[in-house]
């Protein structure tokens, strides 16, 4: 009976075993790296990035002139003074002349639009950092899980197996054995459990750093320490002035502003210079002009409404990017205080308390002062202790990912 129990538990395992060989040891640093190299976002915002850059090399491209050249012959008609015959060239160059203050505004809306897509794309980069340490860190909670839950298996197993010889020899009676077997179904399960857990976890870190599918990866690191937190209004307004989604939209709002300029300015007409030159086999001649469109139906009222619309609507979107931030900033900033008190308390406490409660548990029973009972309810609550400290310390991490995404804190260099 020994021996079988023995080879369930073995097989048991056997699927963890295999799934640790072969795999690629990964750092937190590798993952960022990998994460840089391969994002789609962020390819996606460097490519906004230079879309925006080169307009404006096309705000300072000037207009084309336009070149007409004409050929043809020329007959006379049977009238009292016909002309002479012969071949027709003409020849004619158009250019518009640009407003200079047209110009300027075109290129300066063009390089707001430059500057709030560079924003843009760090207020991407922090975002995917963000996402792939949340990640990354959750994988890591979900594999001490599996550790904890495999100790915990390896608790339960030894107490069944104990009970099983006691009730062999008839020191126990059936119902403890009955007891320590649904104990370590319970066990297994919760090791089953958090195994898929990982696994949803690895799933979620592999898209977040787009690794390639045949990559196994082995993480190696560890939650970063704890940290002193500078005050929050130092922070709320260290945030409000560096932080680049503020920033893009300031620059949103500037561009709107600059847009609005550029139609006023748009009412005034521009006009195109010309000049010809034809050669007709009796004369030739030449002339110059000008073309000045007059704005009689289209005053480009709606335009200049339209981008007075947008000139609200950016700061608008300014005003709730602050607000959404700052509120971003006060919860991480009360988490983390929670959740380091909440480590702390349990490091401090609770987890000795519950160790040092499984140990007088295990050595009563081995002495016969407590059944398995009481060893089983002192390792449930051990198991509690340390899913809690585990719940805490996670909460901590991601709390201080979500300060150094807002910029509130420096990126530490977690190992």
């Amino acid at each position: 009976m020994i021996f079988r129990q023995l080879a369930i538990f073995s097989l048991l395992l056997a699927p963890c075993a295999f799934a640790q060989a072969g795999k690629q040891p990964l750092t937190l640093a590798d993952a960022l790296a990998m994460a840089q190299s391969n994002s789609p976002r962020l390819h996606e915002a460097s490519a906004a990035t230079d879309k925006a850059t080169a307009a404006i090399g096309i705000s300072r491209a000037y207009t084309n002139p336009s070149v007409e050249v004409f050929g043809g012959r020329q007959y006379a008609r049977p009238i009292a003074t016909p002309g002479v015959p012969g071949l027709l060239q003409h020849y004619a160059a158009s250019q518009t002349l640009e407003v200079p203050s047209e110009r300027r505004l075109r290129r300066s809306v063009a390089e707001s639009m430059a500057t709030s897509a560079r924003y843009g794309q760090q207020a991407i980069a922090l975002s995917v950092t963000a996402d792939v340490k949340h990640a990354f860190y959750n994988a890591l909670r979900r594999e001490e899980e599996i550790r904890y839950a495999q100790d915990n298996l390896q608790l339960v197993d030894d107490l069944r197996h104990r009970v099983e010889v006691e009730v062999n020899v008839g020191e126990k009676g059936r119902l403890e054995l009955t007891r320590a077997e649904a104990e370590l179904a319970r066990a297994r399960f919760a090791v089953r459990s958090a195994q898929i857990e990982y696994a949803n976890a690895i799933a979620l870190l592999r898209a977040a750093i787009a690794a390639p599918p045949e990559t196994n990866l082995d993480l190696t690191g560890h939650l970063a320490p704890r940290i002193s937190l500078p005050p929050l209004q130092q922070v709320r307004e260290q945030i409000l002035r560096q932080h680049p989604a503020i920033s893009q939209s300031q620059a949103d709002l500037q561009a709107s502003r600059t847009s609005f300029d550029y139609e006023r300015a748009l009412r005034i007409p521009q006009p195109t210079a010309f000049a010809e030159f034809e050669n007709q086999p009796d004369l030739r001649y030449w002339r110059t002009g000008i073309t000045i469109p007059i704005p009689l139906w289209d005053r480009r009222r709606s335009q200049i409404a339209q981008a007075q619309a947008s000139i609200r609507q950016s700061d608008a979107v300014l005003h709730q990017r602050r607000l959404e931030i700052i509120a971003a900033l006060e919860r991480a900033y009360e988490q983390y205080q929670l959740a380091d008190q909440q480590t702390t308390s349990l490091e401090a406490g609770s987890l000795h308390a519950a160790e040092s409660a499984v140990d007088a548990a295990k050595a009563a029973y081995r002495f016969g002062e407590r059944g398995i009972v009481e060893v089983l309810d002192a390792q449930r609550v051990l198991q509690s202790v340390r899913a809690d400290l585990l719940d805490a310390q996670f909460a901590r991490q991601a709390a201080l990912i979500d300060l150094e995404e807002l910029g509130a804190v420096a990126p530490g260099a977690n190992p």
